[in-house]
């Protein structure tokens, strides 16, 4: 089976070539600390990480996304399309079968032109590829969800807790429904803020953990903050969680969005950029008109993604995504300093793939 996955995994890259891309290879060992913030909390929890005498904390490769946009970003051409194959790690729950190292293909395009038409690109030449195994596909669009949020009445403190969490769902959905003023503050925080308003903090024992006493003390500065400020307007909370429980064919939903940008407008431009996207699909042979569409599809996965999202399901549900990807702008930023370009790709895990074909 090793040698059917290997000769798969070389098919995808020789296809991957085919389409423009430039082979790139990245460490197996990787720095520990700005990777691990940029992948997010679950594969943070997965990583296998290791401590180096001399370079520090170090990670085994979990994904090659990150390590490919920062070559790119320090001398990469524009436009650039890349390909990449070799092996990722990660450690998985006892209890489900899965690899905690396989092979991981990928297809990555830097392109400032025309960044719907790439996100389209990449969407058909991986349905192309996938084609023959008869999986279902999913897309969504993170850039939506996001521009809700910033649109929201409340103060930048409450919209970027949110933002941070739009990848944990449950956490969004609690800290929504407290800054909707739909459930009560955790009496621990009431408390608190009492003693604060009263003058009378209480005391506490000898300083411990890793916060300084500073720190404590901005933290505390910003509960009273936030108690103070205005609940979101019950009307745009409810929008935005039927945003978030859209889930249609996509010309359907592309209709719905367009409704609720009417009382949304801040998410217009990211649903007008959701049609140009769906106009290039239909251009490369797409049948857009089946294509499934969540607007929170993607919300549990890399936390890097920022705009279109999709990926490829087996019917079988036992069997982990066999195919994902994303657009990524706001990566190449943070890993450009201040220099950024358009970003997208994804992945094809091979060793899903080949029992698929067998």
């Amino acid at each position: 089976m090793k040698a059917a996955i290997r000769a798969e995994a070389e098919r995808l890259c020789a296809a991957f070539r085919a389409a423009g891309a430039q082979p790139v290879e990245a460490d197996i060992l990787l720095p520990a600390d700005a990777l691990l913030d940029l992948y997010g909390e679950d594969i943070r929890a997965r990583a296998y990480i290791t401590q180096d005498p001399l370079r520090g904390e170090m990670v085994l490769r979990p994904d090659f996304t990150v390590p490919v946009v920062q070559a790119h970003m320090a001398h990469g051409a524009d436009p650039a399309r890349y390909t990449y194959m070799g092996e990722v790690f990660r450690k998985q729950d006892t209890l489900m079968p899965r690899a905690s190292e396989y092979l991981q293909v990928g297809f990555e395009v830097f392109d400032r032109s025309a960044p719907e038409e790439a996100d389209a690109e990449v969407f058909a030449l991986f349905a192309d590829l996938l084609a023959p195994l008869n999986l279902s596909p999913q897309t969504g669009d993170i850039g939506i969800l996001m521009a809700a949020v910033r649109g929201l009445e409340t103060t930048e403190t409450r919209r970027a807790a949110l933002l941070r969490h739009i990848w944990r769902p449950k956490s969004f959905r609690r800290l929504l429904d407290r800054y909707a003023g739909r459930t009560r503050p955790h009496p621990a925080r009431t408390r608190l803020l009492k003693a604060l308003e009263a003058g009378k903090l209480p005391k506490t024992g000898a300083h411990i953990g890793l916060r300084s006493s500073q720190e404590i003390a901005a933290r505390i500065h910003s509960l009273a903050e936030d108690a103070d400020t205005p609940p979101i307007p019950a009307k745009q909370a409810e929008l935005l969680e039927d945003l978030m429980a859209l889930a249609a064919p996509a010309p359907q939903a592309l209709e719905r969005l367009r409704d609720l940008a009417v009382d949304m407008p801040h998410i217009s431009v990211a649903v007008e950029r959701f049609a140009a996207r769906l106009r290039a699909m239909k251009a490369r042979g797409i049948d857009v008109g089946a294509l499934p569409f969540e607007t929170g599809h993607g919300r549990s996965s890399m936390e890097y993604y920022d705009g279109f999202v999709f990926s490829f399901h087996a019917a079988d549900p036992s069997v982990p995504v066999v195919s994902s990807g994303g657009r990524y702008d706001a990566l190449t930023k943070v890993l450009g300093q201040g220099r950024s370009i358009p970003a997208v790709g994804g992945i094809i895990r091979p060793h899903l793939v080949a029992p698929l074909k067998a």
